[in-house]
């Protein structure tokens, strides 16, 4: 971490955070806004996902795409971890699997940015052998 000197130091790692803070706060209206969950149960944190979810705040931030990013507990596909729920306005949930920062890239570039489908959505209909 950087030492902080002056008062304008501080002034500019207050404005980083608080923009952070935003992005993964955002809106009184998160409908209205791209919703990015990462799943942090303890396989996703073990996965990863703790640095996906470090890059879309990052990436979402500096590409000024007006998003909310949170953390989830565990959606259930611990196989596929990082797993990732992406739901643009008006449109219904879409979850990835194996998400790391190659794949967050794409599902910014592609899917949040342009609304195509792309490789690595786990399918409603899913279910397990136990199932």
């Amino acid at each position: 971490m950087t030492k902080i000197k002056t008062l304008a130091d501080l002034r500019k790692i207050k404005e980083e955070v608080q923009s952070k803070i935003k992005l993964r706060e955002n809106s009184d209206h998160p409908e209205q806004v791209v919703q990015v969950k990462v799943g942090m149960a303890t396989c996703g944190i073990a996965s990863g996902a703790k640095e996906t979810m470090k890059y879309f705040v990052d990436e979402l931030e500096q590409q000024a795409i007006d998003a909310v990013v949170t953390q989830t507990g565990c959606m259930g596909y611990c196989y596929a971890e990082p797993t990732v729920e992406i739901t643009l306005p008006g449109k219904e949930p879409v979850v990835f699997g194996y998400v790391n920062k190659d794949k967050a890239e794409e599902i910014i570039d592609v899917y949040i940015k342009r609304g195509a489908l792309i490789d690595g959505i786990i399918p409603l209909a899913f279910r397990t052998i136990d199932d």
